[in-house]
């Protein structure tokens, strides 16, 4: 029996606050169950009030952790956060597409939540070419979904049209998150299916400012049930209502985008 307990992988960068990027991850797989690996491609200096500073590692370096873990895990989902630059993406894709790390998680961070930029301008186009068609889900916020696709979404027929677009970039599935649209629904989400399938998710809105890596948790909660077996619609669904726990059931950390409370259930 030995590696068959279910593992899973992200790809990211790590946040020193320990609100989001690879520590959000690791607390949401291990919250599921889930055995975690990590391949840290860029580490921040962050906190709740923003990102202080950060480094991109060596693409060298990167290149030895994937190869480290093929060489000794059974990875069975994985998923990518931060990726900093161009040839951080590269390297992820060119890594992604020597081994087999089981269906693939995009969650294409580009902003913290504090309004660092956490992806370079010229990086968005090499996602877009290179990464998302390796996708087997790909989870951007509203922000996100209109830079990869030029189109805006002001009410939620957009987001339909968005989805749709993204699709059309490669992946095969689509999360497109909508809590930046505002309203009194604190996220409308749309999720478009590789079988042409869709279908809505829903919340209330929660007033609260601790909200620090949510993108992050829901996109490494799929990844987690994925590396379960589950099925990829049940994924999302669970991811959805293990996040509105962890905003709803709120812990006081920092003293400005507070992070989410991963021990919620």
């Amino acid at each position: 029996m030995t590696n068959e307990f279910p593992q899973a992988l992200t790809i990211a960068g790590s946040d020193s606050g320990g609100g989001a990027g690879m520590q959000a991850d690791l607390k949401t797989i291990q919250m599921r169950h889930v055995f975690a690996t990590t391949v840290v491609v860029a580490v921040t200096a962050q906190n709740t009030l923003g990102v202080q500073d950060a480094l991109a590692l060596p693409t060298e370096m990167i290149d030895a952790q994937f190869a480290s873990l093929a060489d000794d895990f059974k990875i069975r989902a994985a998923k990518t956060g931060m990726l900093a630059d161009v040839p951080t993406v590269q390297a992820v894709v060119r890594n992604l597409k020597q081994y087999d790390f089981g269906p693939l998680t995009v969650d294409p961070v580009m902003i913290a939540k504090g309004g660092a930029k956490l992806l370079a301008d010229e990086a968005i186009t090499t996602v877009k070419e290179e990464l998302l068609p390796l996708a087997t889900l790909v989870t951007p916020n509203l922000p996100e979904a209109e830079a990869l696709t030029g189109l805006k979404a002001e009410r939620p027929a957009d987001m339909v049209k968005i989805g749709q677009a993204l699709q059309k970039l490669g992946p095969k599935n689509v999360l497109v998150k909508g809590g930046h649209l505002g309203g009194d629904q604190a996220a409308s989400d749309f999720v478009l299916m590789e079988d042409g399938t869709s279908f809505w998710m829903t919340s209330p809105r929660i007033d609260t400012v601790r909200t620090h890596g949510t993108g992050d948790t829901i996109s490494a909660c799929i990844t987690a049930e994925l590396a379960k077996g589950v099925g990829l619609e049940q994924a999302i669904r669970t991811a959805k209502g293990y996040v509105e726990a962890t905003i709803r059931d709120t812990i006081q950390v920092g003293h400005g985008h507070g992070p989410l409370n991963h021990w919620a259930l």
